[in-house]
């Protein structure tokens, strides 16, 4: 039967994936290719999903933890990488910046919700330490953006160097999420138990599917961007809420389920710490390993970000520490978090 699920799944996939080449290479208007584009980008997430656990399962819990997290990134990485191709900065930063307000805000907060309303008392309770070790990288990665937005803001010397303080940067986050990494992955109380989601195919077909997924993609991946811009001028939305809203939502499809799903099974620890991981990674992982990959483009992302992004990106470390540093939380504290993400999409809509 499961087998039977995924298959299902993945047919739909290819469908809305399908719909999407014909659009794009017909001449569709930019707004059909931007929607469902958009959708078959949530969707190859999904199958990501899929063959990640497929694989994983031969391989032990931590490393499927890890996979999961990494690979269900592929999609974000892609839209990033042809933004900056495209010279489309401000969607590669915001996209960025959108999967993490996405996971640490939204997702993180229904994720709670499910949890709290599960739980006889109302408190979700699970193991502390992921969320102790995801501030902390988080607070890194805010600390070289406050550091060069403030550079930038006053135009200073250092300013002038943003490009090489950011690769110094990308550097340092990298070297630390891999000793975190190295540790986390030999500490038994911290390894991250496979995310069964009844959808587990053979260990060759899942091989194939994440290729073919991967594959899928890039090419999804171009034809969103490329229809950008004249999409949000038709639709009447900024660059701005694209990255952070649509892309943020769009590309972690799987926490957006998978995590929610989990806490209303009463699986605290699981649920938590596939979100919680998949923060980590975009914030030290894949934001400064594309700072290092715009390098070989034309055009250069950094760590500079605008100030009200920087003061969110701030806030929502602490907002994330303040709800589950302690192991501990309620409805009403899952609820702020997407009240914090309503807020902030509502200011990226009027960018």
């Amino acid at each position: 039967m499961s087998g039977r699920r995924a298959g299902a799944a993945v047919a739909v996939v290819l469908a809305v994936t399908i719909v999407a080449a014909v659009l794009n290479y017909t001449g569709a208007s930019a707004v059909a290719i931007f929607i469902v584009s958009g959708l078959a980008l949530a969707g190859l997430a999904w199958v990501v999903a899929i063959a990640t656990e497929s694989v994983g399962a031969r391989f032990g819990p931590a490393a499927t933890g890890v996979l999961q997290s990494t690979l269900g990134n592929l999609p974000e990485l892609f839209v990033v990488l042809f933004a900056i191709s495209a010279g489309e900065i401000v969607v590669a930063k915001t996209s960025i910046l959108g999967s993490l307000f996405a996971n640490g805000l939204l997702i993180l907060g229904l994720t709670i919700l499910a949890g709290a309303r599960q739980a006889k008392d109302g408190v979700m309770r699970f193991r502390a330490r992921l969320p102790n070790d995801t501030a902390t990288l988080m607070l890194l990665a805010v600390f070289i953006i406050v550091v060069l937005g403030v550079s930038d803001r006053v135009s200073d010397r250092a300013s002038a160097h943003q490009v090489a303080i950011s690769v110094v940067g990308a550097v340092c986050l990298l070297a630390v999420y891999g000793a975190w990494l190295w540790s986390y992955l030999r500490d038994p109380e911290g390894r991250t138990p496979e995310a069964d989601l009844g959808l587990t195919l053979p260990f060759q077909a899942g091989i194939a599917l994440l290729a073919a997924a991967g594959l899928g993609a890039a090419f999804v991946s171009d034809w969103f961007v490329g229809s950008l811009d004249s999409a949000v001028q038709s639709l009447g939305i900024s660059k701005a809420f694209t990255g952070i809203v649509i892309v943020g939502i769009a590309g972690n499809a799987v926490e957006n389920v998978v995590g929610v799903f989990l806490a209303a099974k009463g699986r605290a620890d699981l649920a938590i710490s596939v979100v919680k991981n998949s923060v980590a990674q975009i914030a030290v992982f894949l934001f400064p390993a594309l700072v290092l990959l715009s390098l070989l483009f034309t055009h250069h992302m950094t760590f500079v970000l605008g100030g009200v992004y920087v003061a969110a990106l701030a806030l929502t470390a602490v907002a994330m520490w303040q709800v589950s540093g302690d192991g501990e939380a309620t409805f009403f504290e899952g609820l702020a978090l997407v009240a914090l993400y309503v807020i902030l999409a509502s200011l990226a809509f009027y960018e």
